[in-house]
């Protein structure tokens, strides 16, 4: 039977790097081995000389491999088994513990009693044991985290998490807790860049130029904060089970808040050491401003409907129709003639489509104009109005810098959520004069707002 084309056939889709230095990688080692082999028997003929050679080239076949096909062998490994990782944090039991062991240990020695040695040998099989039961206990067990869709700062929300155990064998005392942070500090590196004479900032013609290195600190980017930040206690969980916990998550700030990793964590069974492990697990939250009315809201809101309703009385001036009179009617809207024919109170309906249009602009400020308490309390003002009047069924639209045109609340919610500071251009000035109610919400002064806009809109200043 020829078992080539089945060999041939399971290699298909292998890139050849990936059985080809594992064999080279053998060879290295095995290579190494027998001149390890050659050098002790060199020694002991005493041949120091290809004791030497020997030696010297057991370390150069090991290094060679060590340098040349460990690395690439760990970079095939699956990303999510690499993900995975173990931490370890002894308690402090298991810190008396282990000083209580080492005493008796150095006692067993000095005074060389058998059963010293035999109480040593249990309590270090105690740790060993601990160890690996505690491995079990975090093995084979998967997580969810459920968390709500539209989350707005500073309010109180329900999430879930839920964990499943894969095994026949029961989880005791498990705890879900946050992966363990890693510090990010900065670091020197050379990069390249150009030597340049004179420099650029005296403002003359350069007369030198050449590549040049510098050495330069790099400073890591600023983390998202992560979306889990507390522990959930699981006490029991039995094989091919899943149970779930409710997580409760507040907020305190709008942005983006992102999950990299969640962490299972176990002191069971003697709590010596406190075993983690991290698994892959991403999730991104997006958190909007809010949008709870805020004293200076509810001080500018009557004004703003005020001016709203002024704006809009008059418009409608073609007949819809004519019906019955209803009490809440006002008398300057009865048809007399109509009522004349028909012997009873009739009013007369108008053709108002723009009574309850609405947009809402947030004029993003360039940086250094606001400072962060006045920024973030004009974001919050914009998402309270644009909030307010989405309850009230009004007919909604959006302008502001990069945003797209024809987004819902939640849309320009997503963008307040994320806004910074930019220079994006002049959103003022792309306004139409009339057909709409504008509430502006700008850090201009009020000497710079187009007087096409200014008698459609009601303008709210973020600097005053």
């Amino acid at each position: 039977m020829d078992l080539r084309p089945q060999f041939v056939k399971a290699l298909t889709g292998i890139k050849r790097g990936a059985w080809v230095r594992p064999l080279i990688a053998i060879f290295g080692l095995a290579l190494a081995f027998a001149s390890a082999l050659l050098s002790t028997a060199s020694r002991e003929a005493g041949d120091v000389l290809a004791t030497a050679v020997f030696a010297s080239s057991a370390l150069l076949l090991a290094g060679v491999v060590a340098v040349l096909i460990v690395p690439y062998l760990a970079r095939r490994v699956l990303v999510n088994r690499v993900r995975d990782a173990l931490s370890y944090d002894i308690t402090r039991e298991g810190l008396i513990y282990l000083v209580l062991t080492l005493l008796i240990g150095v006692a067993a020695l000095n005074t060389g009693n058998n059963l010293l040695f035999i109480v040593v040998a249990a309590m270090l099989g105690a740790v060993l044991v601990s160890g690996v039961v505690s491995a079990l206990m975090i093995n084979g067990l998967e997580i969810e985290l459920h968390l709500p869709r539209h989350v707005f700062a500073r309010q109180n929300y329900a999430g879930a998490v839920l964990l499943q155990n894969r095994r026949w064998l029961p989880a005791f005392s498990i705890s879900v807790v946050p992966p363990v942070k890693k510090k990010d500090r900065a670091a020197w590196r050379w990069q390249r860049t150009e030597f340049v004479f004179p420099p650029a900032r005296t403002g003359k013609r350069p007369i030198i130029r050449w590549p040049d290195y510098s050495y330069v600190k790099f400073i890591p980017p600023r983390q998202v904060p992560p979306v889990f930040e507390q522990s959930v206690y699981f006490p029991y969980l039995p094989g091919h089970y899943r149970q779930s916990a409710e997580l409760s998550l507040c907020f305190s700030l709008r942005g983006l808040y992102a999950q990299h990793g969640i962490g299972i964590s176990t002191r069971f069974p003697f709590s010596f050491l406190t075993k983690t492990r991290t698994i892959a697990l991403e999730r991104e939250v997006l958190v909007f401003p809010s949008v709870e009315p805020t004293d200076e809201m509810l001080e500018v809101l009557p004004m703003i409907t005020g001016e709203l309703e002024t704006n809009q009385r008059g418009r409608g001036s073609d007949l819809y129709s004519i019906r019955d009179y209803a009490p809440e009617d006002s008398a300057r809207h009865v048809d007399w003639k109509a009522t004349a024919k028909s012997r009873e109170l009739k009013v007369r309906e108008y053709n108002r489509e723009d009574e309850r249009r609405v947009c809402i602009v947030f004029d993003n400020p360039a940086p250094g104009v606001l400072d962060g308490p006045h920024y973030e309390r004009a974001i919050n003002l914009a998402a309270s109005i644009a909030w307010h009047f989405f309850q009230q069924d009004t007919e909604l639209s959006f302008a502001a810098p990069i945003l797209a045109e024809g987004q819902d609340v939640y849309g320009f919610l997503e963008y307040l959520a994320l806004a910074e500071p930019r220079m994006d251009g002049d959103v003022l000035s792309t306004l139409p004069g009339s057909g709409q109610y504008n509430i502006i919400i700008t850090a201009r002064m009020r000497g710079q707002i187009p007087t096409t806009i200014w008698q459609s809109s009601y303008v709210l200043f973020a600097q005053e």
